[in-house]
């Protein structure tokens, strides 16, 4: 049985911001193939540049997926490919080079959040803003093993170190989350430049209420008007319902709840 079928409409915005002299973020949007992502290189001006580069140009090759299963087999091959490059290129300057990654993958009525770091995924269905990652942080790890509360977390001086990144080991380790789209889910994607000065609420008030891309260029203008302290990238995209054809189930290779 054939699934139910979406056209997407993206936005997409990203700026150096204004307390650094280059934008190590990067970004793609490839509809036709179902994917999209935001890499968030670390490392200075040739290493983090490099990383989050070197993420996106792998995965534009992605093609044409013909399942589920194949646009996350491509997409973890790929990014495998791509960590490869980077560890090499870091072992070649003798530094630490790496980009976080955070990508929405689609295929019929299917989805699936992949991601590495502290870059992030949110859900808006129905009106309400779900954060579908969970950031890669050390307060993060803290707090999963109780050795901190939640309230020192918001608050820990080491918040906003990553523990998890491309390009920074042999092994690439990334989470996944499953799940199957609804008419007019909204997904917002963003580097930690915008999670610094705006608020989920605020995410959710102008994503829900514009455009795709309208909804980035404010969500932009409201980082710029708060100091836009890092590089700052945006990604909004709204799924669209072409048949009414009844779902068959989940058909990526993990459970929908899965994290």
């Amino acid at each position: 049985m054939i699934g139910k079928t979406f056209r997407f409409e993206t936005g997409a915005v990203s700026h150096t911001g204004l307390a650094r002299d280059h934008n190590e973020d990067r970004f793609l949007a490839e509809p036709e193939s179902g994917l999209w992502l935001v890499a968030d290189g670390m490392g200075g001006h040739e290493g983090g540049e490099f990383a989050s580069g070197a993420i996106v140009d792998h995965l534009s090759s992605v093609g044409r997926p013909t399942s589920a299963p194949d646009l996350q087999a491509r997409f973890v091959e790929r990014i495998a490919r791509a960590n490869e490059q980077i560890v090499h290129r870091a072992e070649e300057k003798g530094a630490t080079i790496g980009s976080t990654v955070v990508a929405l993958l689609a295929y019929e009525q299917h989805f699936a959040c992949v991601w590495s770091g502290d870059s992030r995924i949110y859900q808006i269905r129905e009106g309400q803003l779900a954060q579908l990652s969970r950031d890669h942080t050390e307060a993060n790890e803290l707090l999963d093993r109780g050795a901190i509360t939640a309230a020192e977390a918001e608050n820990w001086p080491r918040k906003n170190v990553i523990t998890r990144a491309i390009g920074v080991g042999a092994e690439v380790n990334l989470d996944h989350r499953y799940g199957t789209l609804r008419n007019r889910d909204t997904f917002v994607l963003c580097s930690d430049g915008l999670t610094a000065h705006v608020g989920d609420s605020e995410i959710l008030d102008i994503a829900r209420k514009n455009q795709p891309q309208t909804a980035c260029e404010m969500l932009l203008d409201l980082t710029m008007q708060r100091g836009a302290t890092d590089n700052t990238t945006v990604l909004v995209i709204r799924a669209f319902d072409k048949t009414e054809v009844t779902p068959v189930g989940n058909m990526f290779d993990m459970p929908e709840e899965g994290a």
